[in-house]
């Protein structure tokens, strides 16, 4: 592996800005580690794919593992698994709750606190995790109190994770995204829900691949919120 040839993993690595993320650290020279309930294998050397539930704390074992024993080292992980249930706050279910903090929550826990713990042995690493806007700009018409208690989360547990590994060599960061045309969003949705973005449209997941690959890219940068929008956190 070339001096400047990272290791990757990426979860929710299956479709939508997951595959594309992996498609782009791919392009870049990468190699990857791809996790997802039904990823399937792959025939590229570079692109290990392990299949699982992230909730399973078993997963994320496997995951981090696999990487290591297959490439030698994990220098950035990438959380962008998440699940996104728009419920009024008083019909969400128990199983809501537990899916969503399953994935989210847990799921982010597991597997980060293993990659960092690989990065402190190296001496480096990064960490950047995807959230939403939603938490930091509610909209009336999209509730969404579990993504807020979830993903709010995980903006506050960057913070936390670049102050305690500054003077380690490990950063973290978190894209924090608008609404994106991916799978999950039907075409005949489009104009409306880019109507909730003061710039008037939704963004493209190759905005999220490009913010993600900015930060893994930007050395002094860590502990840092970057919204990718079309405005909306800042207002309307």
């Amino acid at each position: 592996m070339s001096a400047a040839q990272k290791v990757v993993v990426i979860t929710g690595a299956s479709q939508g800005i997951g595959a594309e993320l992996v498609k782009a650290f791919r392009e870049r020279g990468d190699r990857v580690v791809a996790t997802a309930r039904s990823i399937r294998p792959s025939d590229d050397q570079d692109l290990l794919a392990v299949a699982g539930d992230l909730s399973d704390p078993a997963t994320a074992r496997r995951v981090i593992a696999e990487g290591v024993d297959r490439f030698g080292r994990i220098d950035t992980l990438v959380n962008n698994a998440g699940i996104f249930v728009a419920r009024p706050f008083t019909s969400y279910t128990n199983a809501d709750y537990a899916a969503v903090t399953g994935i989210n929550l847990a799921g982010f826990f597991h597997i980060t606190q293993l990659a960092v713990a690989q990065m402190e042995k190296q001496r480096s690493g990064h960490v950047v995790s995807i959230t939403t806007s939603l938490v930091d700009h509610a909209l009336s018409g999209v509730p969404s109190v579990l993504a807020s208690l979830t993903k709010g989360g995980l903006n506050a547990a960057t913070r936390s994770l670049a102050i305690e590994y500054a003077r380690t060599g490990i950063r973290a960061n978190a894209v924090s995204p608008g609404i994106i045309k991916s799978p999950m969003h039907a075409p005949e949705t489009h104009a409306a829900l880019g109507a909730l973005h003061p710039m008037g449209h939704m963004g493209e997941m190759r905005d999220i691949v490009d913010a993600v690959l900015y930060l893994d890219s930007a050395p002094f940068v860590t502990g840092e919120i970057l919204h990718v929008d079309g405005g909306q956190s800042a207002g309307h």
